[in-house]
């Protein structure tokens, strides 16, 4: 959020906790150089100001099956900010769409979908994405390797 005044133990914190959700507050607190209770309101208060909006587990695509991620540049046929809307909501209906973007220039949303294989893809576009209203063109590209994946953002501590 924006106005929210981070020191260098805040930054230390989100950097720590964006690397290793899953560690414990002590150990949060003994890298950060402070003790556990004021790092456990210092983590809450970054909670509440929606500087951490989540934790996640990081869930192997291909344990669950999905062994092909696509990326798909769609153009709409109106920009009108309640047909972008519109489609926003529709995409957030389908599972297989994992991320989202609206984008400036040619293409007006890139998607990051998954599935099956190359068939089930296929499905989900002629039957889903391309049916879907104010879809004017798809082009998609498939992934064939992920050579950097990191999550968030690059922290640094002064």
């Amino acid at each position: 959020m924006r106005g929210v005044k981070l020191d260098r133990i805040d930054r230390r914190i989100l950097r720590d906790l964006q690397a290793d959700g899953r560690m414990t507050n002590v150990q949060l607190a003994e890298r950060a150089g402070i003790s556990a209770p004021p790092c456990l309101r210092r983590v809450r208060a970054l909670e509440r100001a929606e500087v951490i909006r989540g934790y996640h587990a990081d869930v192997s695509p291909t344990a669950l099956g999905y062994n092909v991620t696509v990326f798909a540049q769609v153009g709409l046929s109106s920009q009108a900010e309640q047909d972008l809307r519109a489609f926003e909501a529709l995409v957030n209906d389908w599972p297989e769409v994992r991320e989202c973007h609206m984008l400036a220039g040619e293409t007006d949303f890139l998607l990051k979908i998954v599935a099956a294989d190359w068939d089930a893809y296929q499905r989900f576009l002629t039957t889903q994405l391309t049916t879907a209203p104010n879809v004017n063109h798809v082009k998609s590209s498939l992934a064939i390797r992920t050579a950097k994946w990191q999550p968030g953002v690059p922290v640094t501590v002064d």
